[in-house]
């Protein structure tokens, strides 16, 4: 398998023999390349099974068909795939990275880690989380022990509102991977936050700004393809396989952003849910550091693992 990657992958993608390796040094598979290894990891995790129970935007949807953090992440992973295997990068790494970019997140979505990164000593920021959990909290505290690569990956893949491509060569994912995995998330999350505010009412098709649309698509999936190809042929335009997204599709995106912070996640139908939950988050983190017991008692330990603030952060965290 690490041959047919030198054969067919771009020079540009990361090599699975190249791998920078792992936190502590462990006997490699003789079947399965690193990154395959760390995929499947990721996959068969708790916190991975949890995020099927962690809301997205709607925080406590009456229908079947809302996203959750799972199927964002699911969605993540198959656009990222798609770019990767357009450009011969490497999908198995990209796949890993994806499954586990969000995997330290809060419940009640960004609402979640606004509250505990009001309340928590040192702040809360989830892609801190996300590292770890496959570092140190997994596996019984063992962790998952994974790539320097995917680690990476995890750590760099979030941008709030900021730049979508990462500018500062300092700040830039170890590899191209990495970078694809951040795009696809914003891809991801800007089409089916917005098919999911359709859905409960808040918006419109009517609703998106024309000049989105006239470029980017008047569905759904037409707006998803036009941004992934739009990602590949940038991209492949570049001598240096350098990602790139161009000017007018970077604009289009960035606005569509906007559009939907100021019609959507700003909305008082989901703000005032925003509001409750952050009450439900804060009273629980400060009765768990008054009464010890008790959250040893729900937690089923001991005894502490880490400073007790440390410890309440990581279980509500956790929790769905």
């Amino acid at each position: 398998l690490e041959e047919r990657e030198a054969f067919l992958l771009s020079p540009y993608a990361q090599k699975s023999k190249e791998t920078r390796g792992r936190l502590k040094d462990e006997p490699e598979c003789d079947m399965r390349p690193p990154f395959q290894r760390d995929r499947d990891r990721i996959t068969h995790s708790k916190s991975f099974r949890r995020l099927k129970h962690k809301t997205q935007v709607f925080l406590s949807p009456s229908g079947d068909h809302y996203r959750t953090r799972l199927t964002h992440t699911l969605e993540v992973a198959q656009i990222a795939r798609t770019i990767a295997k357009a450009l011969m990068l490497n999908e198995e790494l990209v796949e890993a990275i994806a499954l586990g970019h969000d995997i330290g997140h809060t419940p009640f979505g960004h609402a979640g880690e606004e509250s505990l990164n009001e309340i928590h000593a040192g702040g809360f920021r989830h892609y801190e989380q996300s590292l770890r959990v496959v570092d140190i909290l997994e596996k019984e505290g063992k962790g998952l022990n994974l790539t320097i690569e995917v680690r990476d990956g995890i750590i760099k893949h979030s941008k709030g509102k900021g730049t979508i491509l990462i500018k500062d060569e300092e700040d830039k994912p170890l590899t191209r991977e990495a970078e694809i995995v951040r795009i696809a998330d914003i891809i991801a999350y800007i089409n089916h936050d917005i098919d999911d505010a359709i859905r409960g009412n808040i918006i419109r098709e009517d609703d998106i700004p024309r000049e989105n649309k006239k470029f980017l698509g008047n569905t759904t999936s037409k707006r998803i393809d036009t941004m992934v190809r739009g990602v590949i042929y940038e991209t492949l335009l570049h001598d240096d396989m350098q990602l790139s997204i161009g000017d007018e599709l970077e604009y289009h995106i960035i606005t569509l952003r906007d559009f939907l912070y100021e019609r959507v996640y700003d909305n008082h139908i989901v703000h005032d849910d925003f509001i409750k939950c952050s009450r439900i988050i804060k009273d629980l983190y400060a009765y768990f550091l008054e009464h010890h017991d008790a959250f040893l008692q729900e937690t089923g330990r001991r005894e502490f693992y880490d400073e007790p603030r440390q410890c309440v952060c990581d279980f509500i965290a956790g929790m769905t």
